[in-house]
C-alpha cells in the first residue's frame, strides 16, 4: 500500500460550511470582545487593538481556510484499503486496511444537514484512531458506507 494523495475531493459545498462553521465561532469570539467593550468604563488602546486583530484574523482565516481546506481533504477506497487526507495547517495522510475495518458510520450535524453534507467514520482495529472523511454529499455518503459494508463483509480477516 502506499502513503499517496487519494483521488476524490470532498462535496465543494463544503467551502461554505467549513468559513459558515469558523464564522459562528469568530463570532462569538468578536461578541464577547464587545461587551467586554461595552460593559467596562474605561476602554485602553489595546482593547480596541484586541477587536481590530480579531477581525482582521477572522477575515484571513474565512478568506483562506475553506479553499485550502477543499484542496487537502481527500478520500478514497480501493479493493485493499481506505485512503484519506485532511487538515489544512497540519495535515494527515492515512491508510487503512479493509481487512482491519470493524465498523463504518455515517454523522450529520444540524449545520452539515443544512448543506447535505455527511461524515464517514471508519473504525478500524488500530490504535491511531477511526478515519474520518467529512463533508461529503449525502448520497455520495449513503454510497460509500453500502461499498465498505459489502467489501469488508467478504474480506476474511477478522479486522483484530
Amino acid at each position: 500500500m502506499d502513503l499517496r494523495e487519494p483521488a476524490n475531493l470532498v462535496s465543494p459545498r463544503a467551502k461554505i460550511y467549513w468559513a459558515l462553521r469558523a464564522g459562528i465561532g469568530w463570532l462569538i469570539v468578536l461578541a464577547a470582545q464587545i461587551v467586554v467593550l461595552v460593559l467596562v468604563d474605561e476602554r485602553p488602546w489595546w482593547q480596541w487593538a484586541l477587536v481590530v486583530a480579531t477581525v482582521v484574523v477572522a477575515l484571513g482565516v474565512l478568506l483562506v481556510m475553506p479553499a485550502w481546506r477543499y484542496r487537502v481533504h481527500r478520500w478514497e477506497v480501493s479493493p485493499t484499503a481506505v485512503y484519506t487526507q485532511t487538515g489544512w495547517v497540519t495535515q494527515e495522510r492515512r491508510i487503512a486496511p479493509i481487512s482491519r475495518v470493524q465498523t463504518v458510520d455515517t454523522e450529520r450535524g444540524p449545520l452539515a444537514q443544512l448543506f447535505k453534507l455527511s461524515t464517514v467514520t471508519v473504525t478500524t482495529a488500530s490504535s491511531a484512531g477511526a478515519l474520518q472523511i467529512e463533508c461529503l454529499d449525502r448520497d455520495v455518503a449513503a454510497r460509500l458506507v453500502d461499498d465498505l459494508t459489502r467489501v469488508t463483509d467478504r474480506t476474511e480477516d477478522d479486522a483484530t
